[in-house]
């Protein structure tokens, strides 16, 4: 009599998922993105520190910053780089969606009956 499967994860459990050269890879690249996600939390903390002439500029800087931590994030550690195209259209409204309050928050602050009626 031949050992049935094991379908308690979803797979034969004679069978690797991922071979181990795979596995290695994949460990090294998350050690090298961790690496530079902890390089560019000190970039950001030494950048904070330096005036770059305004508020915005500071602002602009820092975002950048975030953004490409952000990005590796999503990319590297959630795996978005392997999926499919879909994602990337939710991915996209998404954005579209939050610059667009953002937006109406900045136009708040720019109605004249605010500042008519002393809000």
């Amino acid at each position: 009599m031949e050992p049935s499967p094991d379908k308690s994860h979803g797979h034969d459990s004679g069978h690797d998922a991922h071979p181990p050269v795979d596995l290695a890879k994949s460990v090294r690249t998350y050690l090298k993105v961790g690496g530079t996600l902890i390089l560019f939390t000190g970039i950001t903390w030494a950048v904070a520190l330096v005036d770059f002439g305004s508020h915005a500029a500071n602002y602009a800087i820092g975002l950048s910053i975030a953004t490409f931590k952000v990005s590796l994030v999503g990319l590297i550690f959630m795996h978005l780089n392997h999926e499919r195209p879909l994602i990337y259209k939710v991915l996209l409204f998404t954005v579209i969606f939050a610059a667009a309050m953002m937006f109406l928050t900045v136009l708040s602050y720019l109605d004249p009956i605010k500042a008519r009626f002393g809000f």
